[in-house]
């Protein structure tokens, strides 16, 4: 008689502060306060600074076992970093890169609202918080299923109308900061600046409308199935 095996646990996702620590703080205070002849030196501070978010990526990336496409996105957006300091090109390019990442996920997002296979779907219905298959019957059983896939479309509007002022907001605040020659201390200093405006100038507006697109399909939710979120949340 063979035993039960126990369930292996999920991996648990890094906490949003261990992400803003690695990903913003660190980079932005190497590049900041150690970029000087004195200390690491402009190119050596930008290689330190852009070193933690890649490894930081490349690990999380190996412990989830998948590929993640924001992921990936976000290494490729390391390195292109990297690759436009070291090789010293116009800081233009630091604009353009700022503003390419964020735009072509909106343009994705767009995009699959036309496919069977919407994006907007796997960002708004996590099937790790909500019981899927159980939702879907719900929705059947008041007819109401496409008239969900609706309000989804109306949501991944907003959320790829997010990802598009995050690319111009980007664009611009790279524009207005990083004007120095890379190879520079003081390139290297508008990096740090960047990195740190760029989440209260950037991600926090992106996010309130993410959250908003979220919170209105969870509300979707209860309207169109006749019962509570917490019926369809995963124990």
């Amino acid at each position: 008689m063979t035993t039960p095996q126990n369930p292996q646990p999920k991996q648990k996702k890094s906490g949003f502060l261990s992400n803003l620590l690695i990903n913003v703080v660190l980079p932005a205070v190497i590049l900041s306060r150690f970029s000087g002849d004195d200390a690491l030196g402009p190119v050596w501070a930008v290689v330190i600074a852009l070193a933690f978010p890649l490894l930081f990526g490349l690990w999380e990336l190996k412990r989830s076992g998948k590929v993640n496409f924001f992921s990936v996105l976000g290494i490729i957006s390391v390195l292109l970093t990297g690759g436009i300091s070291l090789l010293q090109l116009d800081p233009a390019y630091i604009a353009i890169k700022e503003a390419l990442i964020p735009g072509l996920i909106g343009i994705i997002v767009l995009v699959s609202q036309y496919t069977p296979y919407p994006l907007v779907k796997k960002l708004l219905i996590n099937p790790e918080l909500l019981d899927i298959a159980k939702l879907q019957q719900a929705l059947a059983e008041q007819n109401n299923t496409s008239l969900f896939d609706q309000r989804m479309a109306r949501a991944g509007y907003i959320v790829a109308a997010a990802f598009f002022m995050s690319s111009v907001l980007n664009y611009l605040l790279a524009k207005a900061i990083v004007v120095s020659q890379p190879g520079t201390t003081a390139y290297a200093e508008e990096l740090g600046r960047m990195t740190w405006l760029s989440y209260p100038v950037i991600v926090l507006p992106s996010m309130v409308m993410l959250f908003g697109a979220i919170i209105y399909m969870f509300r979707q939710i209860g309207r169109l199935t006749g019962r509570t979120l917490d019926d369809f949340i995963l124990q």
